[in-house]
C-alpha cells in the first residue's frame, strides 16, 4: 500500500515537472468599459425634480378682504350719483348692458 502511494506521488511530480516547460501564451489584455454613471444618475434626479413638480399642492388664492363696489345711480331728482360701498363680498351682480335690453 505505501509502496503505491510513492507510485502515485512520484507520478504526480513527473507530471508538474513536465508541466513546467510547457509555454504559456500570452492573453491580450482585456480593458474593461466604464458604464457612464452620469446616464442613471440623469434619470433619477430628472425622477425626483418630476415627482416634486407633480406632487406639489397648488397654491389656493384667498379672496380679497374688502370688495369696492362702484355704481352709477339716479337719485329723485334725476340726477346721477356715484356710490362707493366696501364690502367683504358681491351679494349681486348686475350686468353694466343690462339696462340696454330694458331701457331700448
Amino acid at each position: 500500500m505505501e509502496n503505491e502511494d510513492k507510485l502515485i506521488k512520484a507520478f504526480f511530480e513527473d507530471l508538474k515537472e513536465q508541466d513546467r516547460y510547457i509555454p504559456i501564451p500570452e492573453f491580450p489584455e482585456v480593458k474593461v468599459k466604464s458604464f457612464p454613471w452620469w446616464i442613471p444618475m440623469g434619470v433619477a434626479a430628472s425622477l425626483i425634480i418630476g415627482a416634486f413638480l407633480l406632487f406639489q399642492k397648488a397654491e389656493i388664492q384667498e379672496p380679497p378682504a374688502d370688495v369696492i363696489i362702484i355704481s352709477l345711480q339716479e337719485n329723485e331728482n334725476h340726477e346721477q350719483e356715484i356710490r362707493i360701498e366696501e364690502k367683504a363680498y358681491i351679494d349681486i351682480w348686475e350686468s353694466s348692458t343690462s339696462s340696454l335690453l330694458t331701457e331700448f
